[in-house]
């Protein structure tokens, strides 16, 4: 099927010039939409920076296309040699890799072109007794710091949904220091069922809400005595858990805050929360 049959495909309808015309430029508005998130239209994506790009490198389920590095970068991402010798690597200039992500990118010197990690499911779910679940947050850099903290905090997972949640990307990647490809990313098409879901498994899934009744401390000492399973939910910014995802929470929980300002990032909140909840689930004595 050719590209004019597809935009037409189950009309009924014949696609005239003009159809034609603004089908194309909806096309090129995606692709360059995608590109300017350091994607592509074939999904081809540039990772950048030492860390990110070390860790995908690493990563065995990574599909690999090409190194591009200077040569100082290459010494500094001290690859194993084994490695190094199955990759296609080209050596590049530092403006020749700023014409690839930008030159607002903070590439360090190194760029790998590759594709996105397939998703995991919740059927694909280990048995870690740590999650950490968002609720539409948008934002790349949010997220990237949230699968970092994760990382940090020995979760088993970050689960997102289809929809409302960012792509993977340069940007994302860049700020999960590569988290990306150290922690199972599940993608789940309906939140609510997929908290059921843990609620069945044992997990004790707990909003992050600032109305909540009860402090977070409190909420995250019961759970680890209880099951000793914890499935944190975090808000997007400013919106917080959707209606329908606060109803679903088993509890909905407050971190307080004794300062003047009584709200943090989503991240940072993200980070504080899977502290509590890792030392909760620690000293309740049931740690993964």
């Amino acid at each position: 099927m050719n590209s004019n049959e597809d935009e037409t495909a189950g009309t009924g309808a014949t696609s005239s010039p003009h159809d034609r015309h603004h089908a194309e430029r909806r096309r090129a508005r995606r692709d360059a939409a995608k590109a300017a998130r350091g994607g592509h239209a074939d999904d081809r994506l540039y990772l950048y920076g030492i860390h990110a790009v070390r860790h995908a490198l690493e990563n065995p389920q990574r599909n690999k296309i090409r190194l591009l590095a200077t040569k100082n970068a290459l010494t500094r991402l001290e690859l194993d040699p084994q490695l190094l010798a199955s990759l296609a690597v080209e050596e590049a200039l530092p403006r020749q890799l700023d014409q690839l992500v930008g030159t607002d990118a903070v590439h360090q010197g190194v760029v790998l072109e590759t594709r996105p990690l397939v998703p995991a499911r919740l059927g694909d779910l280990g048995n870690s007794n740590l999650l950490l679940a968002l609720d539409q947050v948008t934002d790349p850099h949010n997220v990237g710091a949230m699968l970092r903290s994760a990382i940090a905090f020995d979760a088993g997972a970050v689960i997102t949904t289809s929809r409302h949640s960012p792509a993977q990307s340069g940007v994302l990647a860049k700020a999960a220091s590569g988290a990306l490809d150290m922690i199972d990313l599940i993608e789940v098409r309906n939140l609510t069922e997929a908290l059921e879901e843990l609620s069945g498994l044992g997990y004790a899934t707990i909003g992050l809400d600032s109305e909540g009744e009860a402090e977070l401390e409190a909420v995250a000492d019961s759970a680890a005595k209880g099951s000793g399973k914890i499935a944190l939910v975090v808000g997007a910014e400013g919106k917080g858990l959707r209606q329908k995802t606060r109803a679903t929470c088993a509890a909905l929980a407050r971190l307080d805050m004794p300062g003047a300002i009584k709200s943090l990032n989503v991240s940072n909140a993200a980070a504080l929360s899977l502290y509590v909840a890792r030392r909760a689930l620690e000293r309740g004595g049931k740690v993964s």
